[in-house]
Formats: C-alpha cells, structure tokens, sequence
C-alpha cells in the first residue's frame, strides 16, 4: 500500500505503508543510531514524534522483548528507508513489522531517508503528516501541520501511581517524567531500592518517605510546559538531598532554579555524540535524545555551573550545582541503546548518598 510523507514546507515524500494504516501528524525527528531501534521505539522521550531512523536497513536482528525501554512504543511513527523481511537473531521473538502493526503505529519504508535527514537539518524540525491517502488540499493540510503541537506530553507517560523496585541498599526517590527503565536497572545493579513516583508527585510525598537520593528522569516535550512539576523541584532542591537528573529533569532543574531552556534546530538522538568533561577535559562518547537544551548564561554561577559541554555545537550537556550535592546531566548514562562510556556518573551519584546527610 502506497504511504505519503508530508512535511509542513510542502515536502511530499511517496514510499510504502508498514504497521497502522491510520493517519498522523507528528514533529518529525531524526536518529543516527545504527542499533536500538527497539530501545528507541520504546523510549518514553519519543511521545508526541515521528522518528526518522538514518541508518538505512532497520529490523535486521527482528524484536527483543526483554530490551524494551518501557511497557509499550511511544513514537507517533517510524520513518526507515529500509526494513528487513527476515531478522537473524537467536534471541528475535517477533519482526519489527508485527511489533508496529501490534502497537497500532504507523509506519512508512522506502523513504530517501539522507535526503530527509538534510531537509531536517537545513530547515531545523519540523511537523509531519503520514497518510495512506494521496494529498489532495494540500494547503489545508499544511495549515493543520504547521499548528500542530505536542503539548503537555509527560502526563501520557508517567506512571500512574507508586510503585517499589526492591534493593537492600540506598533508598532512591526516582521522579518518573518518562523514565527509561535501565536507569532503576542501573541504581538496582548498585543495590538501590528504587520508588518509582509519578509526575505530579508533591515534592512533599516524596520527602515524607525519606529516601537517601532523588533521581530525575528523562522524558518527553517542551520543557516550560511541566510548569507545576518546576514548582515541585524547586522544593526538592531546597531540601538538601543528593539529586541525580538526566535529560528533561536536568532541564527541569535548570528552569526551577530560575534558569532557561531554548529549543534546538534539529536536536541531538543518536548513540554517537561527544561530551566533554569540563573538569578534566577528558570526552565521553554518550546516548542522547533531546530537542531542548538549558542555556547557560541564564544562570547565576553562585547557583549553578557547566560540568559538561557537547564537543560537535558547544551546547550544555550537564551542570554542577553550587554548594549542593546536585549534578545534572543531559545526555543519558544509562544508555540503552547506547555507550556505556558515563555509566560512572551512577557511582557518583552513590557516592553522594554515601556521605551523612
């Protein structure tokens, strides 16, 4: 079945339908990863996008349940130029086709995906329709892409109530906006017990419960939008805990202690991107999934300091909290899919704990 690619510049792209058959207007995104593509699809931070994989054969070693990121996809599509008809892998329980089709996401093959990925990063991001149908107002439908937006993303994607990851070790108070779930793995792998809290969780349900650390998690959309979970970190940060954040809860941590975030031209997703370590120098080659990012001359340096700067475009990638036992980072330690160059960060963040409160 013929598919069609609309982008919101009146970019028409023709490949073949794969998965859901049903309409979607989405932002559309790129990721660079050549593996992971389960791990992407299952990523809480896709909510809200299209992603369009560059790597040009996708599906190659078929579906993995045991690697999924969360419960379910999340993306709004997947755009590939090229699927595999028939995965080779000893540990593969489905194809990547069945696993889209399951999950009601639409998808779409044959797509120059380099020429794609050009027009992203010429024109920066931008919204997108997938359809079934051939385009026939083409300008009505370019009035409803280019007022489309993701919205209040996070709620989708929380959990909806506690929940108690056990461990004989530190108690860890993990705020979930979208949490992956290697970053609870990675706090277990250390003997943490992980309680997992919703969103919305008043800063002072968690505190109650006295936890030893706080983590914030990665998740999905515009930051300035989590206008009351801003007000809920704020108070976190005034209690004095060791706090952890990666990605949108570094973002989130930036904006309460009265920083900005501003959005990027086409944003950093892929397994391949160099951070720098500004207190060593030395570079760590780091999983990343963003489209915001702080800017770090809106904060006080008595408040907060850079830690981390990305080596390609001189972007923030971390900050160092000011007489705090807080650091933030942007890209993702626990990776999946990913490097496991930063992983060490967890260490730190152990070590924080370690110390008398």
């Amino acid at each position: 079945m013929k598919a069609f690619l609309i982008l919101e510049d009146g970019t028409v792209f023709e490949g073949r339908s794969v998965g859901s058959p049903r309409e979607v207007i989405s932002e559309i995104v790129f990721n660079t990863s050549m593996t992971g593509y389960l791990e992407v699809l299952t990523d809480p931070s896709y909510a809200g996008q299209a992603v369009v994989m560059t790597y040009p054969l996708i599906g190659n070693y078929g579906i993995c349940y045991e690697d999924m990121e969360s419960g379910r996809p999340w993306p709004d599509a997947l755009i590939v130029r090229e699927f595999s008809r028939r995965p080779s892998n000893f540990r593969s329980e489905d194809t990547i086709q069945n696993f889209l089709f399951k999950h009601d996401i639409p998808g779409i093959l044959g797509i120059d995906t380099r020429a794609l990925t050009k027009i992203l990063r010429e024109k920066g991001t931008m919204n997108g329709c997938i359809t079934t149908k051939e385009p026939c107002d083409l300008q009505e439908l370019l009035l409803r892409l280019r007022a489309y937006q993701t919205g209040k993303v996070v709620e989708k994607v929380t959990c909806e109530a506690p929940y108690v990851l056990p461990g004989e070790g530190k108690r860890v108070a993990l705020l979930d906006l979208g949490a992956k779930r290697n970053i609870a793995r990675s706090l277990q792998k250390r003997g943490c017990q992980v309680t997992v809290y919703p969103a919305h969780t008043p800063a002072s349900d968690i505190l109650e419960d006295h936890p030893d650390g706080i983590m914030l998690s990665n998740g999905p959309g515009d930051p300035k939008e989590c206008t009351k979970i801003i007000e809920e970190i704020r108070k976190l940060y005034d209690s004095d805990l060791p706090i952890f954040a990666i990605c949108l809860g570094h973002q989130l941590m930036a904006l309460a202690m009265g920083g900005d975030t501003y959005k990027m031209k086409y944003g950093h997703r892929g397994g391949n991107h160099p951070v720098r370590d500004l207190s060593t120098g030395r570079v760590y080659i780091s999983s990343q999934n963003h489209g915001y990012v702080v800017d770090t001359k809106s904060l006080d340096p008595s408040i907060a300091v850079p830690a981390f700067e990305n080596v390609n475009d001189g972007t923030n990638e971390g900050l160092l909290y000011t007489g705090k036992k807080i650091f933030t980072v942007q890209f993702h330690p626990e990776a999946c899919p990913g490097p496991l160059d930063s992983g060490y960060l967890f260490d730190r963040f152990m070590n924080m704990m370690e110390v008398d409160q």
